[in-house]
C-alpha cells in the first residue's frame, strides 16, 4: 500500500505539469482535473480502507529510501492516525473544487493553467501531510505557496488581487525560513531529519535552551500558516481576494499545515519547548477567538463588510480553538484541536463555496449590496448557507460542535507542567468567543437570508407574502440562480460530512485518539 501512498501525492503533480506543458483545450483541462483528482481521492478511500485502526498509533505504508546520503536525507513517507484524516479531507476538497470548475472561473488566465495550479497545490499538501523527513516536510510545504500565490494573482478579485497575493507570499516565505531554521538547529544537536526518530526521542540530545530556541522558530513558522493572532494579517486579504477555489483550499487544508506541523513535529520531538511555549500559544490562540468574533460583528454592522472577509476573520477565531487545544499537551486538547482542522475544513469550505456562489449571483459580496432576502431569491442557496453557518457556531450534532469542546475540556484539565489557573481564564475566554460567533454567524443568516422584504420580482406590494414580512416593508428583489447539478455535487458531500461527524464524532476520534498519544508517550 506504500505505492499508493506514493502515487496519490505525485499523479496530481505529474498531471499538473503535463498540462502546463502541453497545450490542451480549457473544457478537457476542466474534466481532467475532475478526473485526476477523482482519482486521487479514490486512492485516499483505499488508503483509509486498508488502514489497521487498531494500530492507527503506528505508522502504515512507509516508505523510507536513501535520498541524500550524504546530507543525512531520506525519502520517508507514512500514514498514521493524525494524518489520515487530513490526507483524505485534502483529496475530497481538492476533487470538489476540480468539480466547481466546471462552471465559470472568474477571468484572469486560462482553465487550463487554473486546473494545473490545483493539481499541483494537491500534491505539495498530501507531501506535507504524508512527510516523515523534516526537509521533506519543508519542501512540500513549499510547493504549497507557489500555486496558491498564482491563484489569488491571476484569478483573484481586479484590483485586490496583486497586493493580496504579495502579503500572502511574503509572510509565509518569512515563516517557512525561520521553520527551516529550526530544523536545522534540531539536526545540528541530534544528527538526524527523520521526523519519527525526533519524536521517538523526545528531546533527548538537545539541552532545555536548544529546544526552547528550535521550538521559538518552528513554531512561529507553523503560526504564520495557522494563521495565529497577531500574525493573521495576510489571512483575510488572501481570502477576499481569492477565487472561491483557491479560498475554498486556503482554509479548508493550507491552514491546518500548521497545526498539523505543531502537533507532529514541534510537540512531540521539542517537549521542553513545548511546556515553555504552551501558556503562550494558549493565550493567543484564546486571543485569536475573542478578536476574530468582535472583527465579524463588527464587518457585520458595516455597509462595506464583505461575506468574504467575515468568513476569513471566523478562521482565525475557529483556529485559535485548535491552538488552544494544542497549548494544553493532553490528549484531550491536541484530539480537539485535530477535530477543529477536519470540521473548520468541511464546514468553512463549505461557506466559501457559498460566498463565492453568492458573489457570481448577485455580482458582489458586500452585504450592503447584496440586498439580502435570499430566501425568496434562491430558497435552497439560502438554506444551505443557513445550515453552513449554523455549523460554524458549532451547534451540538454537527461536526463544528466536538473540537471546540474539547480543546476547551483539555484547558479545563491541561498538562500537569502548566498553570491550571492561566488556562482556565482563557477556558473562560474561549467560552466568550463561542457566544460572540453565535452572534455573528446569526448575523449574516440575518443579513443576507433574511432582509426587510420578502416579495420576488413582479410580486404587487399589497400581494400577501406570509408571516415572514409583517411589520416590515416590502422590497421588489429579483431572484437569483439556485443551486445547479455542479452545485450539488461539489457541495452535498460536505453537508452529510458535517452532519456526520457531528453525529458520530468517534468516527473520527477513534482514529487519532491512540496517535494522540502515542505522540505524548502514552501520556493522557
Amino acid at each position: 500500500m506504500s505505492v499508493v501512498l506514493i502515487v496519490a501525492i505525485v499523479l496530481p503533480l505529474i498531471a499538473g505539469s503535463a498540462l502546463i506543458a502541453f497545450p490542451v483545450d480549457d473544457r478537457r483541462a476542466r474534466y481532467a482535473g475532475v478526473a485526476v483528482t477523482g482519482a486521487v481521492l479514490g486512492l485516499t478511500v483505499v488508503l483509509a480502507g486498508a488502514f489497521d485502526r487498531d494500530d492507527a498509533r503506528t505508522m502504515q505504508f512507509e516508505t523510507d529510501r536513501a535520498w541524500a546520503s550524504s546530507l543525512g536525507l531520506r525519502f520517508h513517507l507514512g500514514v498514521d492516525g493524525i494524518s489520515l484524516p487530513l490526507i483524505v479531507l485534502t483529496a475530497l476538497l481538492t476533487f470538489l473544487v476540480a468539480v466547481h470548475s466546471l462552471g465559470k472561473l472568474p477571468d484572469g488566465g486560462s482553465a487550463r493553467a487554473y486546473v494545473a495550479l490545483v493539481l499541483v497545490l494537491e500534491a505539495g499538501v498530501l507531501g506535507t501531510f504524508a512527510a516523515l523527513d523534516l526537509i521533506l516536510f519543508f519542501l512540500a510545504f513549499e510547493v504549497v505557496l507557489v500555486p496558491m500565490y498564482f491563484l489569488i494573482a491571476r484569478w483573484g478579485t481586479p484590483g485586490e488581487r496583486g497586493p493580496a497575493a504579495f502579503k500572502f507570499i511574503l509572510y509565509t516565505l518569512l515563516g517557512s525560513a525561520l521553520m527551516l531554521l529550526g530544523f536545522l538547529l534540531v539536526q545540528a544537536h541530534t544528527g538526524t531529519f527523520d521526523i519519527t526518530e525526533l519524536a521517538a526521542r523526545g528531546g533527548d540530545g538537545m539541552s532545555r535552551g536548544v529546544q526552547i530556541t528550535a521550538f521559538l522558530a518552528i513554531g512561529l513558522g507553523l503560526a504564520v500558516k495557522v494563521p495565529m493572532w497577531p500574525l493573521h494579517t495576510w489571512l483575510p486579504d488572501a481570502h477576499t481576494a481569492a477565487p472561491t477555489g483557491g479560498s475554498v483550499l486556503l482554509a479548508g487544508v493550507l491552514l491546518k499545515m500548521g497545526t498539523y506541523g505543531l502537533v507532529r513535529i514541534a510537540v512531540p520531538a521539542l517537549p521542553q519547548g513545548a511546556e515553555e511555549f504552551a501558556p503562550y500559544l494558549g493565550a493567543f490562540g484564546a486571543v485569536g477567538i475573542v478578536y476574530g468574533s468582535l472583527v465579524c460583528l463588527a464587518l457585520l454592522r458595516s455597509p462595506d463588510g464583505d461575506l468574504k472577509r467575515i468568513i476569513a476573520y471566523s478562521s482565525v477565531g475557529h483556529m485559535g480553538f485548535a491552538l488552544l487545544g494544542i497549548a494544553t499537551l493532553t490528549a484531550q486538547g491536541i484530539n480537539g484541536a485535530l477535530f477543529v482542522n477536519i470540521g473548520h475544513g468541511l464546514i468553512t469550505g463549505l461557506l466559501f463555496f457559498l460566498a463565492g456562489a453568492v458573489k457570481e449571483r448577485s455580482g458582489t459580496a458586500l452585504l450592503g449590496r447584496i440586498g439580502g432576502s435570499l430566501y425568496a431569491r434562491a430558497p435552497r442557496l439560502g438554506g444551505l448557507l443557513a445550515f453552513a453557518a449554523v455549523a460554524g457556531l458549532g451547534l451540538p450534532g454537527l461536526a463544528g460542535f466536538w473540537g471546540e469542546l474539547l480543546a476547551m475540556y483539555g484547558a479545563y484539565h491541561p498538562a500537569d507542567e502548566l498553570s491550571r489557573g492561566l488556562f482556565l481564564v482563557l477556558l473562560v475566554a474561549a467560552a466568550l468567543g463561542t457566544v460572540l460567533t453565535a452572534a455573528y454567524m446569526l448575523g449574516i443568516v440575518r443579513a443576507v437570508c433574511g432582509g426587510p422584504g420578502l416579495a420576488a420580482s413582479g410580486t404587487s406590494e399589497t400581494d400577501d407574502v406570509g408571516p415572514m414580512a409583517e411589520g416590515a416593508p416590502l422590497v421588489r428583489v429579483d431572484p437569483l440562480p439556485d443551486v445547479g447539478r455542479v452545485d450539488v455535487v461539489a457541495w452535498a458531500p460536505l453537508v452529510a460530512f458535517t452532519v456526520v461527524l457531528g453525529l458520530w464524532p468517534a468516527t473520527l476520534l477513534a482514529v487519532t485518539d491512540p496517535a494522540v498519544r502515542a505522540l505524548l508517550g502514552g501520556g493522557a
